[in-house]
Parts: C-alpha cells; sequence; structure tokens
C-alpha cells in the first residue's frame, strides 16, 4: 500500500511535512503505524508536488535514499503540496513513472490502496477510456488507470469530488475488496475518498492538512470515516460520510 499527503495554507517548508514531524512521511516510509491489507514499509518510490506550477519530484527509490531530498525539502516552501510514498502491490513495476503524484496540468493524484483482481476486474471500466488514453498509461498499474479515469471526468469539467466520487463507486462494484483512497488537489481545493485505508485530517483557521497517518500528536488530528469524501481548502473542511457503501 502506500502513504499519501495533501497540504493547502501559507507556505511552509517541505520539511516541516516530510522530515520536521516525528511521524512525518519520510518515517511513514520505513515505520508506518496503520497499513493494511498487505505490506510493512514504503519503499517502492516516492514523489512530491507543489504548487502555484505545479512542480513534480519523483523517484523509484526509498525516500529516505534519496541524498539530495532533505536540502530540497528545507529550502523550497509552498502553500499547496501533494506528497506520497509507495509499497508497490506485488506484480506492480517499481518504476519513477509508477510513483504518485500523477500530474496533468493543474492537478496532482494519489492512490492508497489496490485494486483487486487486477487487470480483468477493471476491463470493463478501463473500456470507457480512450484507446489513446489507455496505452499511453504513465504506468501499467492499477493508481495510474485510476488516475486516467479521474483526468478523464477533470477534462470534461467536474470538479474534484465529481471526479473522484464516481470513479470509486465504478471501480468498487467491478472489484470488491478494492482499497481506494483516493487524494486529488489542484492548489486550491482537496478532495479525497476513505475506502479500505485510513485517512485524518487537521485543520486549522487558515490550513488543511489530509493525510494516511497522523504526523504528530497534536490532539486537532481527526479521522475520516470510511466510505468518506473529504473536501476541504485552507478555510473549510466538509466530510461527506456514507458516500460508498
Amino acid at each position: 500500500m502506500c502513504r499519501h499527503l495533501a497540504y493547502l495554507g501559507p507556505p511552509v517548508p517541505l520539511s516541516r511535512l516530510l522530515f520536521d514531524p516525528p511521524h512525518g512521511l519520510a518515517h511513514q516510509s520505513w515505520a508506518p503505524r496503520d497499513m493494511r491489507g498487505g505490506g510493512t514499509i514504503n519503499a517502492d518510490g516516492f514523489g512530491l508536488g507543489w504548487f502555484p506550477v505545479p512542480v513534480v519530484y519523483r523517484s523509484a527509490r526509498p525516500l529516505w535514499s534519496d541524498p539530495a531530498l532533505p536540502s530540497l525539502a528545507a529550502t523550497t516552501s509552498s502553500g499547496a503540496v501533494l506528497a506520497a510514498v509507495r509499497s508497490a502491490t506485488v506484480g506492480m513495476p517499481v518504476t519513477e513513472s509508477a510513483a504518485a503524484p500523477f500530474h496533468d496540468g493543474p492537478w496532482l493524484f494519489s492512490h492508497n490502496g489496490r485494486v483487486d483482481g487486477w487487470p480483468d476486474s477493471v476491463a470493463g471500466v478501463a473500456a470507457e477510456l480512450p484507446v489513446r488514453d489507455l496505452i499511453t498509461l504513465d504506468a501499467p498499474t492499477d493508481s495510474a488507470l485510476l488516475w486516467a479515469l479521474v483526468r478523464a471526468r477533470l477534462r470534461t469539467g467536474a470538479s474534484l469530488a465529481d471526479a473522484l466520487s464516481p470513479v470509486v463507486s465504478l471501480v468498487a462494484a467491478a472489484a470488491p475488496g478494492s482499497r481506494l483512497n483516493l487524494l486529488l488537489t489542484d492548489g486550491r481545493s482537496i478532495a479525497a475518498t476513505v475506502h479500505g485505508h485510513a485517512l485524518s485530517v487537521l485543520s486549522t483557521a487558515d490550513s488543511v492538512l489530509v493525510a494516511s497517518e497522523p504526523l504528530d500528536d497534536d490532539p486537532g488530528w481527526r479521522p475520516v470515516p470510511e466510505c468518506s469524501l473529504l473536501v476541504a481548502d485552507a478555510s473549510a473542511v466538509h466530510i461527506s460520510e456514507g458516500v460508498f457503501s
């Protein structure tokens, strides 16, 4: 599985999300506390995306093994960030292109989970995509297909939430038992689904941080219920419960 996070608020150094907290994303890469459905560490790649451009930095190696990352993270600040560390599902390739965040235009996307029965279970769902999208997937993985399905909806003008929600419903119906925690941002808002994995949120008057696991012991962290859809910006968080059965 994977760990991911998204932040919106006043600009902060990337190290504030990765390295500085006692359970930041770097710590979660080798000592996660709440892995479900397999996997013990997240060593199969990592990625960061930050705005306003956005810029994406990805690698197929473990986050802790990148000698340049600590200095990059300490000297780069942003008010909108999405980052992830990867634990590849058995049989999936370990390549840079398979690491989140996936990126197109203003959007950054991550998937924490797996599609059960891949690829046969979702062949019918994939058939809704244009052939060009299928043969140009970022990687031959379930996460890349989910991104293509979400991106197709975004390109029609769907909101972040309306791009994520039907994809989770379609894939969950086609591949029962799948774990489909999706995370999406355009640098102004965040949308996230909770379907099979944990997710927590920490909000203040001018910031929001969504993460697979709390980064510290701040009592303001709260779990997002299973089968929920979260939509947030830097000033407000809205959680719709029971969206996915």
